[in-house]
């Protein structure tokens, strides 16, 4: 499994923000559509039915976030010790993106975790919209470009996310 911009890709299968497990909200982009995974919000969209996808509420990588999660963790350390009983150790859940869907069934919006701890980099995030939004400009352009998200996954599996200046890359790559 590896992060790259906004994606979690595991295996062969590609995921807008965290792999969802059990009933948690989450959204795989699949050769058929766009899949809403977790309590709630199931679902298939189809990419021919689908002219528009973007995400919204994208925490960005600052200074200040990576200072505040450093301090929180710090904080929730101490609270958890000194706490000592039931619900220590439980840290709060995870930021939700929200993901929007333009259909010519109407508009959607999804919800799934975000996968960065600490927020996604300025340039990741531009690069992971953009990539998004070529997915809805055509079958032909959706399936080659799932198909190389999914074929690198399967040859990266195991391999950890990759560093960033490989994330940004791949990204333009995909993007075209």
């Amino acid at each position: 499994m590896a992060m790259v911009g906004l994606f979690w890709i595991a295996g062969g299968d590609v995921y807008v923000g965290a792999k969802p497990s059990g009933q948690a909200p989450g959204i795989r982009l699949a050769p058929e559509g766009v899949v809403a995974l977790g309590d709630g919000q199931a679902g298939l969209y189809p990419w021919e039915d689908v002219h528009g996808l973007t995400v919204v509420d994208v925490p960005v990588k600052t200074l200040k976030r990576q200072v505040g999660a450093v301090t929180d963790m710090a904080l929730g350390t101490v609270m958890d010790l000194a706490l000592a009983g039931p619900g220590a150790g439980q840290g709060q859940a995870p930021s939700l993106l929200t993901v929007r869907i333009a259909s010519t069934g109407g508009n959607r919006e999804l919800s799934a975790y975000v996968a960065a701890a600490i927020g996604y980099s300025r340039t990741e995030t531009d690069l992971s919209l953009a990539l998004l939004s070529r997915l809805t400009e055509g079958a032909a352009t959706m399936a080659t470009t799932l198909a190389a998200m999914a074929e690198w996954g399967r040859t990266w599996e195991g391999g950890g996310s990759p560093r960033r200046a490989e994330r940004e890359a791949l990204l333009r790559g995909w993007v075209g």
